[in-house]
C-alpha cells in the first residue's frame, strides 16, 4: 500500500481517511500509531504528523497525549475541532511566529540582494497560483501553497543554511500555518500581503522586503489571536 513519499500530501490525507472507512473504525475507536501509519503508506513520519494534525483540525481525528490518535465524532463541526487544536497548540503556535519573526524577515532581506529573475519569476508564479484557487482549494492545499511560496523565498537568499531551517519547519514544525490558514479570511488576505512582499524584493529594497514580510507575520498572528479570542468567548 506504498504511496508516493513526499512531505505532506493530500494522498497522505486521503490514504487515512481511507483506512478509517475501510477498517469500519468508529467513532472513539483508536487508530493506529504514527509509527504504524508510517509503515503501511511507506511515507516519513514527519508526513504522517503533519497529516494527522490537519485531520485533527478538520475534526476527523482526535490525538490524545500518550494514549494514540482516535476517531472524533462524525457530528463535531469543523470550527469546534479547529477551536480546541487552537486552545492546545496555543504555545506552540506563539513560538511558531515568534522564529519566523527573526527568520522570515531576514530572509526577506536577502532574497532582495540576492535573488535572479528566475527566483523572482517562482515566486511570481507561486503568487499567482495562491490566488487562483484560494477560493476554491481546501486549506490544506492553500498550505501547501503557501509553504511552497516561503520556500522558494528561503531559496532566493542563496543561504543553504536558512533553506534548510525553513525546510525543517514545513516539515516538522506546521502549526503556524496550519492555524493562521483555517482563520477566517486569511487566506484571503495573504494574496495582497505576499504580492507585496515579493514586489518589494524585485525592486530590490531589502528594507521594504524585510518590513512587508514582518507585517505579513504580524497580521497571521494578530488574527489568530483575535480567533483565539472569539472562540473563548463563544464558548462561555
Amino acid at each position: 500500500m506504498a504511496i508516493r513519499k513526499v512531505r505532506l500530501s493530500d494522498q497522505a490525507v486521503d490514504e487515512i481517511k481511507r483506512i478509517i472507512h475501510d477498517g469500519q473504525f468508529a467513532p472513539g475507536d483508536k487508530l493506529h500509531s504514527e509509527n504504524e501509519l508510517t509503515r503501511m503508506l511507506g511515507v516519513s513520519r514527519s508526513s504522517i504528523r503533519e497529516a494527522v494534525r490537519l485531520l485533527e483540525v478538520t475534526g476527523i481525528v482526535t490525538v490524545r497525549q500518550g494514549k494514540g490518535i482516535f476517531v472524533s465524532h462524525p457530528r463535531q463541526e469543523n470550527s469546534q475541532a479547529f477551536s480546541e487544536w487552537l486552545r492546545e497548540n496555543e504555545s506552540s503556535v506563539a513560538e511558531h511566529f515568534e522564529i519566523r519573526l527573526i527568520i522570515d524577515t531576514k530572509a526577506a532581506a536577502y532574497a532582495a540582494d540576492r535573488a535572479t529573475d528566475d527566483d523572482i519569476r517562482k515566486l511570481e508564479t507561486i503568487c499567482e497560483a495562491y490566488r487562483i484557487q484560494a477560493e476554491t482549494r481546501t486549506p490544506a492545499e492553500m498550505i501547501k501553497l503557501d509553504e511552497q511560496f516561503h520556500l522558494q523565498l528561503a531559496k532566493s537568499t542563496k543561504n543553504r543554511t536558512l533553506f534548510m531551517i525553513m525546510k525543517t519547519m514545513t516539515q516538522s514544525l506546521p502549526e503556524g500555518w496550519i492555524s493562521s490558514l483555517h482563520v477566517p479570511g486569511r487566506i484571503q488576505k495573504t494574496i495582497p500581503e505576499h504580492i507585496a512582499i515579493v514586489a518589494a524584493i524585485k525592486s530590490r529594497n531589502r528594507k521594504m522586503a524585510e518590513r512587508r514580510m514582518e507585517e505579513h507575520l504580524n497580521n497571521a498572528l494578530a488574527d489568530i489571536r483575535t480567533s483565539m479570542v472569539t472562540m473563548k468567548g463563544d464558548a462561555r
